[in-house]
């Protein structure tokens, strides 16, 4: 399974490069499958690449729904976390 993330373009340098934020955390990327990408847009992100340029309401909503998957992962951990156990082993 592959995984293409919305990030936010912050830079665009020489050589079809370009900084992003993803989640807050600065990446050095490729821009070289994308054309006209400028500081502020969106891209879809894979390994490194910009596979392509991406609507700012289609970002948001993506990154929500991410939030939303995280939040929802980290309930589930701290309910386990707080969930009685039974270390008596088989009857």
């Amino acid at each position: 399974m592959c995984l293409a993330i919305p990030a936010r373009v912050q830079r665009v340098l020489e050589d079809d490069v370009a900084m992003v934020d993803v989640g807050g955390v600065q990446k050095q990327i490729s821009l070289a499958l994308v054309e006209d990408v400028q500081v502020g847009d969106y891209v879809i992100l894979h390994v490194g690449y910009a596979l392509h340029k991406l609507d700012p309401e289609e970002a948001q909503r993506t990154l929500e729904l991410f939030a939303a998957i995280e939040s929802a992962a980290d309930t589930a951990d701290d309910a386990a976390e707080d969930a009685p156990s039974d270390h008596s082993g088989p009857s």
